[in-house]
């Protein structure tokens, strides 16, 4: 039996939607972020070093990174659903977007979490981070113009990793300007394995306004 060590408004979202994608069964132990701190609850530190969240275990595998969650699910269960054949260009910008998800997207929405909790102090830093916030949304919506996936024509696992950075630009307002991507979330989260991975998943600030 898969489980999925949990934490709600987290990354950990988007593996539960794979799961489902995925149709497979899988047990979910859940973990409350602190209402005041935001951060995980010291728990998590019981099933990974890092206390953090997505942690995957699969009989004696254990995994903590989203990518490689995500990685892991679509070669050890997919089938040849979720990513495409090797060697074609539509491989190529998977891998790409997988890796871009993390590497790239989520840094300027990182940036600007952290330095929102300094205030005035963070003044200076301001005008780099909408600079480069600017940049990376400005790409994102650009490769998604008359596209509904990142990669090919069908969901696949770069849509899933790229879910979670969007859906939080979204969720603070951050899409109004990039049409395209704003789209791209409204399709993902009307998905029937979306909605049922979200009602197993719990509070999740990030999801559709109307669950």
């Amino acid at each position: 039996m898969i489980t999925i060590h949990h934490l709600n408004d987290s990354r950990s979202q988007r593996i539960l939607w794979l799961l489902e994608e995925l149709d497979l069964e899988y047990e979910i132990v859940k973990y409350e972020r602190d209402a005041t701190t935001r951060l995980a609850p010291p728990e998590l530190e019981k099933i990974h070093p890092l206390g953090k969240s997505p942690v995957l275990i699969d009989q004696d595998i254990l995994i903590h990174e989203s990518g490689a969650i995500v990685d892991y699910l679509i070669q050890t269960y997919g089938k040849g659903i979720l990513a495409p054949a090797r060697g074609t260009k539509d491989y190529i910008d998977y891998m790409e977007w997988m890796h871009y998800a993390e590497g790239s997207a989520m840094l300027p929405l990182l940036l600007r979490l952290y330095t929102g909790r300094l205030g005035d102090a963070a003044e200076p830093l301001n005008p780099r981070i909408d600079s480069e916030t600017l940049n990376h949304f400005s790409y994102m919506n650009e490769q998604m113009k008359g596209r509904e996936f990142f990669a090919g024509d069908k969901l696949s696992g770069a849509d899933i990793m790229m879910s979670f950075p969007l859906e939080a630009a979204k969720a603070r307002g951050g899409l109004a300007a990039f049409p395209d991507l704003s789209s791209f979330v409204d399709r993902i989260q009307s998905r029937p394995a979306y909605l049922v991975a979200l009602q197993k998943g719990g509070a999740y600030s990030f999801g559709p306004a109307a669950v």
